[in-house]
């Protein structure tokens, strides 16, 4: 790379509540193709997360240390005005079936709108991810089934511990309350 040439830098978005080994694959991918990844913990006011975005950055940290090209972060406004302060041009999204792209196709166009400089990239997961979502694995560990296939091992007691004792009504599967 030249000294006038700008790092090629991707945000990958998410509520990551938690992160989960489909999470990590994505942001690896996304590292092996970008000089910068900049994972990017977005905050939802109409969400009540399990972690806190402050323990989201953490255990995102612990799970990509050894990506020397991923930065962690917080922001709770537009994803297009963070890109555009971060000098970001590409925004990477995973996608798990076909039920997913009409919602991240409509934020895509959303997003180019607002932010034109920038393209979305959508990955698709590996085949063993594309059942695996952070409300499955929230509903699984609530009822004390075995989370560990799910998420790294780096931050598998962390998740199971916050899971033991959370009260159902804070428990979302697919958008639905408990």
């Amino acid at each position: 790379m030249s000294s006038e040439s700008k790092p090629r830098i991707a945000v990958c978005p998410g509520s990551f509540d938690p992160v989960t080994l489909g999470h990590v694959d994505i942001i690896q991918r996304a590292a092996a193709i970008f000089e910068k990844v900049i994972v990017l913990v977005s905050i939802n006011p109409t969400k009540q997360p399990m972690f806190s975005p402050e323990e989201r950055v953490e255990m995102i940290r612990t799970v990509t240390r050894n990506l020397d090209n991923v930065e962690v972060e917080t922001s709770g406004g537009l994803l297009a005005d963070f890109v555009k302060k971060s000098g970001a041009t590409a925004i990477v999204k995973g996608l798990r079936a076909v039920s997913d792209f009409e919602y991240e196709f409509q934020m895509a166009l959303a997003n180019k709108k607002l932010c034109p400089e920038a393209e979305t990239i959508f990955l698709v997961t590996r085949s063993e991810n594309m059942y695996l979502s952070s409300s499955m694995v929230k509903q699984i560990g609530y009822f004390g089934g075995d989370i560990y296939d799910f998420v790294p091992a780096e931050i598998q007691d962390k998740i199971s511990a916050r899971l033991s004792g959370l009260g159902a009504d804070r428990i979302t599967i697919e958008g639905v309350e408990n």
